[in-house]
């Protein structure tokens, strides 16, 4: 098997390919896999997930698309973080931005989902000219009201949640502090629902979650939105957590090309839930942008 086979199949079967490495201009080396000809599409994934998470987009979108969907440092297969620094979304941000010179695939369809969606944000702010279009799928972090405002937070029951998870978590209890997380971003009941790949990707990733913890999301703000200046999608569920639904709001008003679309009867994990909708979604923007 090889970085480019489609994965579904793959993936029923509880078998993975083998990732390819990237060698970032940092030295890091980023692993991830390929599959499909044409306009590049990267997939920036979010907590507890991996490249194995875009596996539905990879499959369908490949046959339009050359798609990528990288793993961030700290996550799986990486565990250990060979290479790479201290955990942070800003270090992400640099990583996800060498992964795309270090292919040479700038600029590209970029998708961001959850923690990712944050990545992906900012780094459309921060490298431009590696970002074609952009999607943001119930993108993670606090709202700042105003400008002048204070620094957004997430309420303060959200933050006692995650607490209690990440303790869980550093205690050994990986199970019972991905069912509350899990939960607490999708709907209750859906970590006991879920399936056993998605299980098996979130227990691989389980330590990543307290670092995430102690490295909270920035707010976005509307002068932060005004300098997107490509065109994006924001994409939310119909039962995603009014979270992510205010932050798709306010996006959707603050990012000078926005559009938005709701993913019927999904929440959080939308992509999964309903991949042919999503799909068609992204299929449109990149339809939609200009060829260069």
């Amino acid at each position: 098997m090889n970085a480019r086979t489609p994965l579904t199949t793959l993936a029923l079967a509880g078998v993975w390919p083998q990732p390819a490495f990237a060698a970032t201009a940092s030295g890091t080396s980023v692993p991830y896999v390929e599959a499909g000809s044409g306009e590049p599409m990267v997939f920036v994934h979010g907590s507890l997930c991996d490249y194995r998470y875009w596996d539905p987009q990879l499959a369908a979108l490949s046959k339009k698309f050359r798609c990528f969907a990288p793993s961030l440092g700290h996550y799986w297969p990486e565990t250990h973080a060979f290479g790479h620094g201290d955990f942070s979304w800003e270090a992400h941000v640099v990583e996800m931005a060498e992964f795309i010179e270090a292919l040479g695939l700038g600029p590209v369809h970029l998708v961001g989902h959850s923690r990712g969606g944050c990545v992906a944000f900012h780094l459309a702010r921060q490298y431009p000219h590696l970002v074609k279009t952009l999607t943001l799928a119930d993108p993670g972090g606090p709202l700042q009201a105003a400008p002048q405002a204070a620094a957004g937070a997430l309420p303060p029951a959200v933050q006692a949640l995650r607490a209690q998870a990440a303790d869980l978590i550093e205690q050994g209890e990986f199970d019972a502090g991905l069912n509350l997380f899990v939960d607490s971003v999708t709907m209750p009941g859906f970590w006991v629902k879920s399936t056993q790949s998605f299980r098996r990707m979130a227990l691989d990733n389980a330590l990543t979650l307290p670092k995430q913890l102690r490295d909270p999301l920035p707010a976005y703000t509307p002068e932060a939105a005004g300098e997107i200046q490509c065109r994006t999608l924001l994409i939310d569920g119909q039962k995603s957590p009014r979270m992510f639904r205010n932050t798709v709001d306010k996006l959707h008003a603050w990012i000078p090309q926005a559009e938005r679309q709701t993913i019927a009867g999904a929440s959080h994990g939308m992509n999964i839930a309903n991949p042919g909708a999503f799909n068609r979604a992204l299929s449109q923007l990149a339809a939609w942008s200009p060829h260069t």
